[in-house]
């Protein structure tokens, strides 16, 4: 018997355009098989069949608009619906009893930040029907929106104010004065919804579906989406966690709007006269680099004994020396006992040798850290083991406890770094897609964007010693390079470590201008094996920063002339 299979009702919409035909003439298709897919301006829709049986003609093609009642094919229903329904598996009827899905998909991503996006991206070029899940309005996440693309935003302003004051001492004037934070803020939105207009088009040219709203596991196969109190189902073979992190918080800290993280921090909506930045890492001394050069005067607090403790003193120490110079204190071994909110500022007590009973700010900016979202999830109603601190363990296929449902970024471990996170989206979209990889990466370099800047790849001196390394050095100051002079700039310091044994590079840091972007050839370097002598011997072009790199290797080798080392 011949049967028509007509467009069904399509919501609000008068028409609609095909992007996928999922089928062929003489193909045998079942009850509820996807046929084709429409998409609108919101998403994308599968339409499935209403019977089962054998195509004979397919009356659409890609690219038309059609609406409710339009033709889709014509198919001979050799077999009827009860047959079909018979076929389905146990483990299949029992999730259409249980779980009434609004959409389906291969592979759903819970959070659209840079690991999310890109396991996305990836997944939906190897062929799988992939669905986005993100909170916000906009894709990115918090390194696009409101962390990573901003703050160097933010920054560049800094280092290009910096330099203009830095040439009044040999008396060239370009200008003076603070930027105007109304224009700083235009700037960096202009920026950042380029970014995300730009990832939208691209997951629309993938087919990826976006579905806006708070997502949270209701079992192993389903995630429930939650969009100012709409919820939607959608049900899923393999799905990827990346639902990130969040500024940690004090407690002891009062509700008070001249308390800030680093999110409230970026918007600039006041540039006070006085901040005090709890915590002495990246973030913390990123956001004062900003502040200071628009005239605040910051005061920086710092548990442990150094500033940005997990890099080599020696290499923190030029920028240690040059912000000693701008801000008005830096308190190491102190710690914050109390904040009081009062009219007058907030009233804040220290405990620490060299600190201040207690000191008055007009604000405060809290970078302590950031705490992953695992606990946020509902990971426990579909099975996915959280730590007490919200991080899920995965193996090196980003795989979790659960077989079907894979962890990547912030959630799965530190280093809390966006590079890292893409690196394992894109690897979990492989492994769902039946490719044999695994996260075998040697290293992940880490950047302080800070002026000058910090950088670090691999061994330090400190894990070094701990780990009973026999190792050896090559350090290259940047007060001989040609280039770094041209700057103004002769504090930058390049720092190379060698195994012993082998001569093979092991660890690297590097402190001064561009450092970040000068770290990558060392990353290369170790994840190729190569030895002093590789580095050594490739040309590098000069006048540059990046030669300080080959100096540094030539120096641990002997073979410097930049420089006169003794002969031991």
């Amino acid at each position: 018997m011949i049967k028509n299979i007509y467009i069904p009702d399509i919501g609000d919409f008068d028409e609609v355009e095909i992007i996928e035909i999922h089928v062929s003439i003489g193909e045998k298709i079942e009850l509820d098989q996807s046929l084709i897919t429409l998409e609108s301006d919101k998403a994308a829709m599968e339409i499935p069949s209403s019977d089962a049986g054998t195509i004979k003609e397919i009356n659409i093609q890609i690219g038309q608009n059609v609406a409710q009642g339009d033709l889709i094919l014509k198919i001979d229903t050799e077999e009827t619906k009860e047959e079909t329904k018979k076929e389905l598996t146990p483990e299949k009827e029992k999730i259409n009893e249980t779980i009434k899905a609004n959409v389906d998909a291969q592979v759903v991503v819970l959070g659209a930040g840079p690991g999310g996006y890109t396991a996305a991206f990836r997944a939906a070029d190897l062929g799988l029907k992939t669905i986005l899940i993100e909170r916000y309005p906009s894709l990115g996440g918090v390194c696009l929106n409101v962390g990573c693309i901003p703050s160097k935003a933010l920054l560049h302003i800094s280092k290009v104010k910096s330099e203009i004051e830095e040439l009044k001492e040999h008396g060239i004037e370009l200008g003076s004065g603070n930027p105007d934070a109304k224009s700083v803020r235009s700037w960096t939105e202009a920026i950042i919804n380029k970014l995300t207009s730009g990832l939208k088009a691209m997951a629309k040219k993938r087919k990826i579906e976006i579905v806006e709203g708070l997502g949270t596991f209701s079992s192993p196969n389903s995630i429930e989406v939650n969009n100012n109190g709409e919820t939607k189902t959608i049900r899923f073979d393999s799905a990827i966690i990346a639902a990130g992190s969040q500024a940690s918080k004090l407690p002891f800290l009062p509700d008070d709007p001249r308390i800030m993280d680093s999110t409230d921090a970026l918007l600039l909506e006041n540039i006070p006269k006085r901040m005090l930045v709890i915590g002495g890492g990246i973030i913390g001394l990123e956001m004062a680099t900003v502040y200071a050069s628009m005239g605040c005067k910051i005061t920086i607090v710092e548990m442990l004994d150094s500033l940005i403790s997990e890099c080599d003193k020696d290499i923190v120490r030029p920028l240690e020396k040059r912000i000693k110079k701008i801000y008005e204190k830096i308190y190491l071994k102190t710690g914050v006992t109390s904040v009081v909110a009062k009219k007058s500022g907030l009233e804040v007590s220290f405990e620490g040798k060299d600190a201040p009973e207690k000191d008055l700010f007009d604000a405060i900016l809290v970078a302590v850290g950031r705490t992953s979202n695992g606990n946020k999830i509902g990971a426990d109603k579909a099975g996915v083991d959280v730590d007490n601190r919200g991080f899920i363990s995965v193996d090196n296929q980003q795989r979790t406890n659960v077989a079907n449902i894979f962890a990547i970024g912030d959630i799965a471990g530190q280093p809390m770094l966006a590079h890292k996170a893409t690196h394992e989206g894109k690897l979990a979209a492989e492994v769902i897609a039946g490719h044999k990889v695994g996260f075998d990466d040697r290293v992940i370099p880490s950047v302080a964007y800070t002026d000058p800047e910090i950088a670090w790849v691999g061994l330090s001196e400190t894990e070094a010693k701990e780990k009973g390394v026999d190792y050896g050095k090559g350090v290259f100051p940047w007060a001989a390079s040609g280039r770094s002079l041209a700057l103004g700039r002769d504090e930058g310091v390049t720092k190379i470590l060698f195994d012993k044994v082998t001569n093979r590079i092991v660890g690297a840091a590097i402190v001064g201008p561009n450092a970040g972007d000068l770290i990558a050839e060392c990353a290369l370097a170790i994840e190729m094996g190569s030895d002093a002598e590789d580095i050594g011997l490739t040309i590098h072009p000069h006048p540059t920063l990046s030669e300080t790199v080959a100096m540094a290797a030539e120096a641990f080798n002997g073979t410097i002339t930049d420089l006169y080392i003794p002969k031991r």
